[in-house]
């Protein structure tokens, strides 16, 4: 699913662009303070260049915009490291519905899928939700892709086509998705989401209910804000209803009793009606999901047209960073031993409480530029610091825009904070980074520096 909030052990070679005919060397990242070339940054596409990903080549064209910093995550799969605080919130939504759904024979309900490639085409991405050609969430501004046709994908929803028709009724997926973002302590180019899916035939939806077998699924009618035009509001109701208990017994079971829940409306292009679950957490009320009921569009495509069905979409970094108090999105990247011992446990619901490390001084470093003509986005930029900075690089804060009387140019300033996460950054090697920065905004953002 996808939400705004619905919105990392195996080893993987990744190799930069080369042309079809060179030979590939693995990529080598540059020793800290160093300042590589302006061309090592991305991997922007190029006339016969190949991307080789995941044991696969990828032709690049003028989609290409994968940077270094986002391919080195490619592989990592922290949601399958054993003990890792990702790791754990997967297995505890895993056990909780091994547990509460069990089928015919004994087995689970519900099938789990923890290791597709994140390498999905743009039609599995976007086309087979219902997203439109035209929506905002298709720009490349907002997306990693490796070419036209494919991409990493920005939500686990990039599989639920091919699980349904597949036969498949009911599943959790569990993987990596990559989006083009700002950079704060909430937000990172790499996240895990854990998406859910649930088809009902017409017996399975209204067994139990009194006069049940005289009760229809499917009706013609008009959309309301309460339904499709396909679906009856027996269905709709009893389905919502469905749904919203799951989730409500799932977030009981990982934040325990006495939880306050809310839940608002909201809009997806694949689900409708569409909401946002909220808690009430210390006193403040957070958004940890997103859910709906499937259009009908989507499951027909998919053969199932004698079903409807719910989704629903979390954010494991989401439930971790709340669940565990931990305070920044780069830790759950972090080697630091005194980082990961700390979710060593017995039990995986044993309950964690994160013990920050040392928290070293920040250093902080503006930049300002004028910007091109055409084609500047504000994630362009952000790309190029993380390529650069990588996991120093805690926020980056625009600050100031200008826009020149005479000229009519406009000028941006940004403000970056370096914080290494276990020791003290030196003026001198942050000055090395910092120029980097400034270098490569010039040659590959066309913007005119003011530095």
């Amino acid at each position: 699913m996808v939400s705004s909030a619905f919105r990392r052990v195996a080893h993987v070679c990744v190799y930069p662009v080369r042309k079809a005919s060179s030979v590939s060397r693995g990529h080598q990242h540059p020793a800290l303070g160093s300042r590589p070339a302006a061309s090592g940054f991305a991997a922007r596409g190029a006339p016969g260049g190949v991307l080789e990903l995941l044991g696969q080549s990828y032709p690049q064209d003028d989609y290409s915009n994968l940077s270094r910093k986002v391919l080195s995550c490619v592989g990592r799969n922290l949601h399958n490291q054993q003990y890792h605080p990702l790791w754990l919130i997967k297995e505890r939504v895993k056990e909780h519905f091994y547990k509460q759904y069990v089928g015919r024979f004994g087995t689970p309900l519900f099938s789990v899928f923890d290791n597709f490639s994140p390498v999905v085409t743009t039609w599995q991405n976007f086309d087979s939700l219902l997203i439109p050609t035209d929506h905002p969430s298709r720009k490349k501004g907002d997306n990693y892709y490796l070419n036209q046709i494919h991409m990493l994908r920005a939500h686990t929803s990039a599989h639920q086509w091919d699980l349904l028709h597949a036969g498949l009724d009911a599943f959790l997926v569990v993987g990596d998705v990559y989006r083009r973002d700002q950079i704060d302590s909430q937000h990172y180019p790499v996240f895990h989401q854990l998406e859910g899916v649930r088809l009902f035939s017409k017996h399975e939806l209204f067994a139990g209910v009194k006069d049940g077998e005289s009760l229809q699924l499917f009706e013609q009618s008009s959309r309301s804000a309460h339904k499709q035009e396909t679906h009856t509001m027996e269905a709709v109701k009893l389905l919502e209803f469905d749904l919203k208990q799951t989730l409500t017994r799932l977030v009981t079971h990982l934040f325990g009793d006495d939880l306050d829940i809310r839940w608002v409306d909201c809009y997806f292009p694949f689900t409708h009606p569409s909401f946002e679950m909220e808690i009430n957490f210390h006193g403040e009320w957070l958004e940890v999901l997103g859910c709906g009921v499937m259009e009908q569009q989507l499951v027909n495509s998919a053969g199932a047209q004698d079903r409807i069905g719910w989704a629903f979409g979390l954010g494991l970094e989401r439930l971790a960073m709340i669940l565990y108090d931990i305070p920044d999105i780069r830790l759950f990247w972090s080697e630091d031993e005194r980082f990961l011992k700390q979710f060593r446990v017995s039990d995986i619901s044993q309950k964690v409480t994160f013990q920050p490390l040392s928290k070293y001084p920040a250093v902080i470093n503006d930049i300002s530029f004028w910007l091109p003509p055409e084609n500047y986005t504000e994630n362009d930029f952000y790309d190029l610091v993380r390529t650069i900075g990588g996991d120093l690089v805690e926020k980056v804060d625009l600050i100031d825009k200008f826009e020149h009387p005479k000229t009519h140019k406009t000028s941006h300033c940004y403000r970056i904070t370096y914080r290494h996460m276990e020791r003290t950054l030196s003026q001198r090697e942050v000055r090395r980074i910092h120029q980097a920065v400034q270098e490569a905004a010039v040659q590959l953002l066309a913007v005119e520096g003011r530095f």
